[in-house]
């Protein structure tokens, strides 16, 4: 099939080997001290080894190529790493939070946490994560939450939360959050942004993997000022 695939430059690769280790799906390896696209079928396509590369031996190209096997990745990530994921870190270990949302806040008492689920950024997220079936989703720029005091109480609770930075993370989310979309029974997305114009990308991204999953959702946008207001 004709897909988007990465594209690995021997002569600019160093062999310093973090492409592989960004690679969360294992489908790079280090093969004679130079980076090799060693399993196609493992490739997804998103480019998380891209922004890794300090050589900029990686690109993209369209080409005919296998498809993306996500069981076959799951089966080896189990079979390698067992819970946790490829880059080593057990800070990125999937977990769901159970928090008792019948709880009323205590006055002088420390200001609960709503998070209901790890990780959260939207590169680290598995795709098929179960705390995404009957989700209510909430995608945040990251600076959101520091403007707005009451941010857990208010955007946070009751929802799975998904965060990221346009500017400043690599690549498109589009693509990631269009599978997430597709391939999990999401029942309302909430878009919260600040309003400098670069944060105008995560609701593009969200606006465009709603297009592309094919389904009809409940979704909206909310801006905040850079003073932690809500823009009417």
């Amino acid at each position: 099939m004709l897909r988007k695939m990465i594209k690995i430059d021997e002569e600019k690769c160093n062999g310093c080997g973090a492409c592989a280790r960004a690679c969360h799906e294992g489908a790079i390896e280090m093969v004679g001290g130079k980076a090799k696209l060693t399993r196609e079928d493992y490739c997804d396509g998103l480019g998380d080894c891209l922004p890794a590369c300090p050589t900029n031996a990686i690109t993209f190209e369209e080409r005919e190529a296998p498809a993306y096997d996500e069981e076959a990745v799951r089966k080896a990530k189990m079979a390698k790493f067992g819970v946790k994921l490829p880059c080593g870190c057990p800070g990125t270990q999937s977990k769901a939070i159970k928090r008792d949302a019948s709880a009323a806040p205590v006055r002088n008492s420390p200001v609960s946490s709503w998070l209901s689920q790890w990780p959260c950024q939207i590169k680290l997220v598995p795709v098929n994560a179960p705390y995404f079936e009957d989700a209510n989703l909430l995608i945040a720029a990251d600076c959101t939450a520091f403007a707005y005091g009451n941010f857990h109480q208010d955007f946070i609770r009751g929802h799975i939360t998904l965060i990221g930075c346009p500017k400043l993370d690599e690549g498109d989310y589009a693509e990631k959050l269009t599978q997430i979309i597709a391939n999990n029974n999401i029942k309302s997305v909430k878009i919260v942004r600040m309003e400098v114009p670069c944060c105008g990308g995560i609701e593009n991204a969200v606006k465009r993997a709603l297009m592309a999953s094919g389904k009809f959702i409940p979704w909206q946008v909310i801006t905040l000022t850079t003073d932690g207001r809500i823009l009417e």
